[in-house]
């Protein structure tokens, strides 16, 4: 596969960590605007963090089902380079986001089967970049949209063709994000559970691990 592989750090809350994804390496750092999450952050918590954050790694917004305010919100207090969208938007709902805010968005597809690849196509128009993550477990009723340690099967992806960029997402670790992207031809990853101690706090060291097994991948 040309060419890096880029690699995204979600759901970022301390110094510690946002410093970390940085010196790793990281193309792009997420912060997570949702109050169910364990990583969750208020847009004012992710502007003091943005600060430390050279122009060179984008921020991503991630958001789920989120209100205009909210979104108006985080786009006037955080400048992410991305909106994540991981509710259950539809593609004229990216559509109106991408243009009332003028920020590119990248819309997250849950993935189980065939059928959820198929349909998938139908953001590519609306968004700038797609996300692969697993869906939810169905015995869980209050599980979260992402973050769950959860993945899929990654030959789903191989082969495909995208009008759009995309990340695989779900379940990846340090030990097994190179076969992924070997599995999958990802030409981005994303991680946010698979770096970290206990829910919501990441250790330095799994960042890092990641960030160098990724890139290497």
């Amino acid at each position: 596969m040309a060419g890096a592989t880029e690699v995204k750090i979600c759901g970022l809350s301390t110094p510690e960590a946002v410093a970390a994804a940085i010196e790793g390496g990281a193309d792009y750092i997420g912060f997570v605007f949702y109050p169910r999450s364990p990583r969750h952050v208020t847009p004012q918590q992710a502007a003091l963090l943005a600060k430390a954050v050279p122009a060179s790694v984008k921020i991503v917004a991630l958001t789920v089902d989120a209100t205009d305010d909210l979104l108006g919100e985080i786009v006037e207090e955080v400048h992410p380079a991305l909106l994540q969208l991981h509710g259950v938007e539809t593609p004229a709902r990216v559509t109106e986001i991408r243009q009332r805010y003028g920020v590119p968005v990248m819309k997250v597809l849950p993935v189980a089967g065939p059928a959820d690849i198929a349909a998938a196509h139908a953001y590519e128009d609306g968004a700038d970049r797609l996300m692969f993550d697993a869906k939810p477990p169905k015995e869980k009723k209050d599980a979260l949209p992402g973050g769950n340690a959860l993945s899929f099967d990654w030959q789903l992806l191989a082969g495909t063709e995208w009008k759009k960029p995309w990340l695989l997402a779900g379940g990846l670790r340090p030990e097994n994000v190179a076969e992924a992207i070997r599995i999958s031809g990802a030409p981005g990853v994303d991680v946010s559970s698979g770096v970290e101690e206990a829910p919501g706090r990441k250790s330095t060291a799994l960042i890092k691990a990641f960030l160098k097994a990724a890139k290497a991948g």
